[in-house]
């Protein structure tokens, strides 16, 4: 499933292996950041502005 944030979109997953959530941004699938919870893991890709 893709969500769509105001600054990003993107689409989580869940690596078995690490067994962390991944939100992975639909416009560069290179662009993927990792948490132990999906918000961590939002978080983690959609940097915060000041």
């Amino acid at each position: 499933m893709t969500y769509k944030n105001t600054e990003v979109e993107y689409r989580i997953a869940f690596d078995t292996t690490l067994n962390l959530f991944m939100a992975i941004d639909t416009a560069d699938e290179n662009h993927v950041a990792r948490g132990v919870t999906i918000e961590e893991a939002i978080k983690n890709l959609i940097p915060v502005k000041a």
